[in-house]
């Protein structure tokens, strides 16, 4: 009786068993009637840490999953990436596919990003009959390119450490610190001066307020001087400057009045200048040889010379 009792335990336990592997039958059956569209992506890049069965994500949601990764038969050089994503996803102009990591377990997964509201979803077929989504470096792809430039920096920037930490350099820097050392000294046994020295500054500033205030106080003065008391002087200057126009302009009259006769004097009158100072000259040449006559030979010198007596030949007897 008893080992029956156990017979109909475990046939009920199994039944149990059967109807619920029946019944997450269904419901896998369920969830796989959603309908999945396929894209391709073509990567230009190592694809480390993707898989078939590898998730894809639409900025972060999980949407799909890849169905095959291979090489392209006719571009070894691009890998071709076949994806399968839910029939809702917004795979629209603009969307792009690029690898991120999955925390640091050295997985991979495809992350879809760039959906604009109101583009048109693609739906161009590319060469291995799926549309084709762009592929975008970025994260550990990214990372990956560059990773020889940026050995290549930090191996030059190494160069350039070691250089600029060389014997030479070193005792220079100690040197350097060695100087900054005693100045620092100089200054903390100078401090009292320096703060004299701050004082006097100060003071010195306070002075100066005080004399560009004293200056602004005599600018308005000296603005107050000039608008009031110079006004007066600037119409009396106007005033003798149009004097002196007016007598300019009657001294060109004048001149262009005498214009004629000083043309008549120096074409006539000053000729006729010359030859009487050139008479007047012989005529005081003449007196003054008269005077000597006089001087020397008395009154008749000046009546002329003395005549010699005519000589009369004597007639012989």
């Amino acid at each position: 009786m008893e080992t029956r009792s156990n017979f109909v335990l475990v046939g009920a336990v199994t039944m149990a068993m059967l109807v619920a592997l029946l019944l997450f039958t269904v419901w896998l059956s369920g969830l796989s009637n959603k309908e999945n569209r396929c894209y391709d992506i073509y990567f230009g890049q190592a694809v480390g840490g993707l898989a078939r069965g590898s998730n894809v994500t639409f900025s972060g949601v999980p949407v799909g999953q890849i169905a095959s990764i291979s090489l392209l038969p006719q571009r070894p050089e691009f890998v071709w990436v076949r994806i399968e994503v839910e029939e809702d996803t917004p795979i629209l102009q603009g969307t792009t596919a690029q690898i991120k990591g999955v925390g640091f377990t050295g997985v991979s997964e495809i992350q879809l990003q760039g959906a604009v509201k109101g583009a048109r979803p693609i739906q161009q077929l590319g060469p291995e009959g799926c549309p084709v989504i762009p592929s975008s470096s970025g994260g550990l792809g990214a990372l990956l390119n560059s990773a020889p430039e940026l050995i290549e920096r930090i191996q030059r920037l190494t160069e350039r450490l070691t250089e600029l930490l060389s014997d030479d350099n070193q005792n220079a820097i100690a040197d350097i610190l060695e100087n900054v050392e005693r100045t620092t000294q100089v200054l903390a046994d100078r401090a009292p001066e320096l703060g004299d020295a701050i004082s006097d500054a100060r003071i010195a500033m306070r002075n100066a307020g005080v004399a560009a205030q004293q200056v602004s106080t005599l600018a308005a003065s000296t603005n107050q001087l000039v608008t009031e008391e110079g006004r007066p002087a600037a119409q009396d200057l106007r005033k003798a400057i149009a004097g002196v126009q007016r007598a300019t302009e009657n001294l060109d009259a004048m001149i262009a009045d005498a214009r004629p006769g000083v043309q008549n004097l120096t074409k006539s009158t000053l000729p006729e200048a010359n030859r009487l100072v050139r008479d007047m000259r012989e005529l005081t040449q003449s007196l003054k040889a008269v005077s000597e006559r006089v001087e020397q030979e008395g009154i008749g010198g000046a009546l002329g010379a003395e005549q010699l007596p005519d000589y009369k030949p004597r007639k012989r007897q």
